[in-house]
């Protein structure tokens, strides 16, 4: 139940009072949960060049940060306690970690980061510090002590690989345990050392800078603007210091500049591609052996489609962005596409009308209907992201 999972609390209510204004301790939160992998599937994940992982080490003011992939014999030199290994965008190894996130679809998938992982021995911790964007924090196995401040002291020491404060107050305790979770809005301090042998899952939202995203778009802007002229000075006069930049040649520099305008379009097209664009580190396996289209076709109408965990499907009005890239779909494509974008699957329908690729976005129990009947247009745009690696099949 979507209440149990925000302590009582609709999705609404807990955007209403809670998100980014204050922090909330969700007391079993998912019950039964222990979590989605054991510490030595995660070492063998963190010992993939293609996983971003990190190990942690230390206390107080002395820190090590190391940065994987690892090998077997650095797990073998760590001592017993206090140290934690991290490994980030979990949901885009385990089916079950990007099930896990799709709980949280109560927040737009825009704002979605990724699912992180933590494993800490007795006094694992990676220091008390902030973030800055929301959190929800999930116990899975054992147990964590988290405390936490609204201190507005946010200063981090020098001189360690990580952000760690230099003064941490602490005004709320608690020690969390399997299936309890900790809702942080940003820049609440906290600071979370493991009481036994757990694991952490922590579920983060993007939140790039007003520098980030102004950079993004004047790059943006670069790749699709287009001006017209050219700096001419048919009147040029002459100058008594040929050294200087006159105001004249200031003026038409001004205007030619004053030219690079922008519209609401233009922000909602940088928006949907710049949110929905992968991170450097991630890439695409396309299928080694791809299905023919008309194998393609027969299987997902029995068996549905669902998007690549890695892939990100957004839409603002009537244009679409997926893992970066625009498009304008065609007649009759847009239902579809909508509930491929807020489930991320496309269930197939009990029937299929001939000519059509009819496909239902939800289960009957989902309350959310049937999609209406996909066009042949859209079957062919499912099939060339098929073959990108960008959509799979979803299996029986």
């Amino acid at each position: 139940m979507m209440t149990a999972l925000l302590g009582g609390l609709s999705p609404a209510r807990f955007l209403r009072d809670v998100w980014h204004k204050r922090p909330l301790l969700i007391r079993n939160a998912i019950p039964g949960f222990t979590g989605l992998l054991s510490p030595s599937e995660m070492r063998q994940l963190a010992a993939r060049d293609d996983v971003e992982s990190r190990l942690v080490q230390g206390s107080g003011t002395h820190w090590q940060l190391d940065h994987g992939p690892f090998r077997k014999r650095d797990f073998k030199r760590l001592p017993k306690t206090d140290w934690t290994l991290l490994v980030q965008s979990l949901n885009h190894l385990l089916p079950a970690a990007d099930a896990l996130l799709a709980r949280f679809n109560f927040i737009p998938h825009a704002r979605l980061d990724d699912l992180m992982v933590s494993y800490a021995v007795s006094g694992g911790s990676v220091g008390p510090h902030f973030d800055s964007y929301d959190v929800f924090l999930l116990q899975g196995q054992g147990h964590r002590r988290w405390r936490i401040s609204t201190q507005t002291d946010l200063t981090i020491l020098g001189d360690v690989p990580l952000k760690i404060l230099r003064r941490f107050e602490a005004e709320d305790e608690w020690v969390l345990g399997p299936g309890d979770m900790l809702y942080l809005p940003p820049h609440v301090a906290h600071y979370g050392v493991a009481e036994d042998e757990c694991m952490t899952y922590s579920i983060g939202f993007r939140a790039p800078t007003t520098e980030e995203m102004a950079h993004g778009f004047l790059m943006h802007l670069q790749d699709t603007i287009a001006l017209e002229g050219r700096y001419a000075d048919p009147d040029l006069r002459l100058q008594a210091h040929p050294g200087e930049i006159g105001r004249a040649m200031l003026g038409q520099i001004e205007d030619m500049i004053a030219k690079i305008k922008w519209s609401k379009r233009d922000v909602a097209e940088f928006a949907g591609r710049y949110l929905s664009e992968p991170k450097p580190n991630v890439f695409f396996d396309a299928p080694d052996t791809p299905l023919s289209r008309a194998a393609f076709n027969k299987y997902t109408n029995k068996h549905g489609v669902a998007l690549n965990s890695k892939s990100r499907l957004l839409f603002a009005g009537k244009r679409f962005f997926i893992n970066g890239e625009a498009f304008t779909p065609a007649a009759g494509e847009t239902a579809a596409l909508r509930q491929l974008a807020d489930q991320r699957h496309l269930a197939p329908a009990r029937s299929t009308p001939p000519d059509v690729y009819a496909l239902q976005g939800a289960r009957p129990a989902d309350g959310l209907g049937a999609a209406p009947p996909v066009p042949a247009t859209l079957r062919e745009r499912l099939y060339e992201w098929y073959e990108a690696g960008w959509l799979e099949i979803d299996t029986p």
